[in-house]
């Protein structure tokens, strides 16, 4: 999940992408067109139906511009909104508002088209008692935000990173000798820690239930051998299935029993929400 520092940090790197680190009076040049003391109302639309994420973002935007800018929402993170919906209203020096808008349009527009696939493939198990996870198949620098951005829509997130859990997969396992042994050495080395193993076939699937992890990644098995895995887990691990899960199979592969299905495209596959902003009424002060 997002902390309150994650968003300071990744609004700074985004606002220093465009003002090359400088002050926003020397950064942005063509806001400097503007009259210094003009103050603007402002508003953002959405131009499609989507499900909207970022409040968090961009009032943290306006906030390191020096804080002027007021921000009115109309929206909550997780709602959806329509075609055309006002989403916000701002209010507060134009340079400032001029020089903001894009880092803000941009962070929102991705946090939304995370939210928004999340809800799609959400929508699509509703009803099975399966959990939808995310992966760490993130855009750099945005790891927290579309965890978050996930969270909002229905998702439940997975490790954060690589030291809040173990995930121990096929590279690990031919490096450590053996599932038991990874298993055994991750026990010791950190207690307490989740322990998950990706298996890419039965016997890998068994050897894993034997040394007692607490959960099994079912990597790219068939419907059929995931309800194999089912009958003979009983309850010992929860099973989660991974691998090409789609919009069109999803929905397959939750109705074998798993207990989690993990998606990449959550995070990796999306395509940004339209968003614009329109001044309303400059006055000059």
């Amino acid at each position: 999940m997002a902390t309150a520092e994650n968003v300071r940090r990744l609004v700074k790197a985004c606002l220093s992408e465009d003002l090359n680190r400088l002050a926003p009076s020397e950064g942005d040049i063509t806001a400097s067109l503007i009259p210094l003391h003009t103050i603007s109302q402002a508003y953002i639309i959405s131009r499609e139906k989507a499900v909207f994420c970022g409040k968090a973002w961009g009032d943290e935007v306006f906030k390191q511009l020096g804080g002027a800018v007021k921000v009115e929402w109309l929206i909550e993170d997780g709602d959806v909104m329509e075609e055309n919906q006002r989403i916000c209203n701002l209010e507060g020096p134009s340079r400032d508002i001029l020089t903001g808008e894009r880092t803000m349009l941009n962070i929102i527009q991705t946090l939304s088209g995370t939210a928004t696939a999340t809800r799609v493939y959400v929508n699509a198990i509703e009803g099975t008692g399966v959990r939808l996870l995310d992966t760490r198949k993130t855009i750099p620098g945005m790891r927290n935000a579309q965890k978050y951005a996930v969270y909002c829509a229905g998702g439940v997130n997975h490790r954060c990173g690589l030291y809040d859990a173990f995930l121990i997969k096929e590279n690990h396992i031919a490096a450590a000798g053996s599932i038991a042994s990874a298993v055994e050495q991750a026990r010791a080395n950190f207690p307490g820690k989740p322990v998950e193993v990706e298996v890419e076939n039965m016997n890998e699937f068994c050897q894993a239930l034997e040394a007692g992890v607490d959960r099994i990644m079912l990597d790219n098995f068939s419907t059929a051998l995931m309800r194999e895995a089912v009958i003979i887990n009983q309850g010992q691990a929860e099973l989660e299935a991974s691998g090409n899960v789609t919009i069109e199979t999803i929905r397959q592969v939750a109705e074998t029993g798993v207990d989690f299905i993990s998606v990449g495209a959550l995070t990796k596959h999306i395509r940004a929400v339209d968003f614009s902003m329109r001044i309303e009424s400059p006055n000059q002060y």
